[in-house]
């Protein structure tokens, strides 16, 4: 089977989808796949990769510029996408395979588009009927912002005003989050209605959309699903950030952060979390893989999912590959599951 394994992008997490990629090709079985790696730049050209992957692609002289893409896509099997945010998580690459009629590992188009949304996937999983923290919704539009309540009503306010109205409905800490971000870039912590001006103009930098949410104190666990129809859930995870919360040099770049693998949570909060994200991950209308994030609120234990990531990290050591490893899947297994999967689920 030819396999085109696509990875870096246009998206500020183009380092960490070369190293999921590196991990997956070295963890493919060659007997029975021939692998292309495809390389997207981060000023979005692809190129043919004609090695195995290196960590300093960019500086690769291995590569040759790929001009015709459709028609070398359509070439392949199967198409193996390991893009974390923009452009490869949101469903804008999802759509041009469809158009190719190849079929390609993870979530469709729709799930996609919404997964990456915080803001609409909120919407989604409040029609699921899952708990989630209480928020407010910004969009900017040129030099202006529009404040959106809960009806979608808009109404055009100074940012100092919109900051008056959030802190009326929410209270400190916040969290600022730009709406389509991955890997935690561009969110920020607030303890005042200072910072919390300062901070949702920085979210704007990386999406016209900002959300922001109530602070929740409590623990941070994570849960890996794997299926089309019949999904499973693994084991959870729970994150103990070295920093004040998971940002993204605590993910990446902090090696005193840690993680649990299994969790150690009572038996019934465990099995609610793993329902959860089965439901999370249906709702959007998921297919293949996804992690999904939830809080357990210290004082209620009352569990808050947090968001859907519908195409994880994938090297090694991240949370997504690890947590189906404890499950009893090694990361072998699992790269053969994900492709059998997403065989079985073409239909166009």
């Amino acid at each position: 089977m030819k396999i085109g394994l696509i990875f870096g992008g246009r998206s500020s997490e183009n380092q960490v989808s070369v190293i999921s990629a590196k991990s997956i090709f070295n963890n493919l079985d060659k007997t029975k796949y021939e692998i292309q790696p495809i390389y997207i730049d981060k000023n979005g050209a692809w190129w043919k990769i004609n090695s195995e992957i290196e960590e300093d692609i960019q500086k690769s002289d291995k590569k040759e510029k790929l001009e015709n893409i459709l028609k070398f896509i359509k070439n392949m099997d199967l198409l193996f996408p390991v893009l974390h945010g923009l452009y490869g998580e949101d469903g804008t690459i999802q759509g041009m395979f469809e158009m190719a009629k190849v079929p390609y590992v993870g979530c469709g188009v729709l799930a996609s588009s919404v997964g990456m949304d915080k803001v609409y996937s909120k919407i989604i999983f409040e029609k699921a009927g899952l708990k989630q923290a209480k928020y407010k919704y910004v969009r900017k539009y040129g030099n202006q912002y529009l404040y959106i309540d809960e009806n979608f009503n808009e109404t055009r306010l100074a940012l100092e005003e919109i900051a008056e109205r959030i802190t009326q409905a929410l209270t400190f800490p916040l969290f600022i989050k730009p709406s389509n971000s991955g890997s935690s870039v561009g969110i920020s912590k607030v303890n005042d209605i200072k910072e919390l001006i300062e901070k949702i103009e920085y979210a704007t930098n990386f999406d016209r959309k900002v959300l922001i949410e109530q602070g929740i104190k409590g623990r941070e666990v994570e849960c890996a699903v794997l299926g089309n129809e019949d999904v499973i859930s693994s084991c959870l995870g729970e994150v103990h950030s070295a920093e004040d919360f998971y940002s993204y040099d605590a993910k990446y770049k902090n090696k005193e952060s840690k993680t649990d693998i299994p969790a150690k949570l009572e038996e019934d909060i465990s099995k609610e979390i793993r329902n959860q994200a089965i439901k999370a991950f249906k709702a959007i209308d998921g297919k293949g893989l996804s992690r999904v994030d939830f809080f357990i609120e210290d004082k209620s234990k009352d569990i808050y999912i947090n968001e859907i990531n519908t195409l994880p990290g994938f090297t090694t050591i991240s949370m997504y590959p690890k947590l189906f490893e404890a499950s009893g899947i090694s990361y072998k297994e699992l790269l053969d599951k994900i492709i059998e999967l997403a065989l079985k689920g073409y239909n166009y």
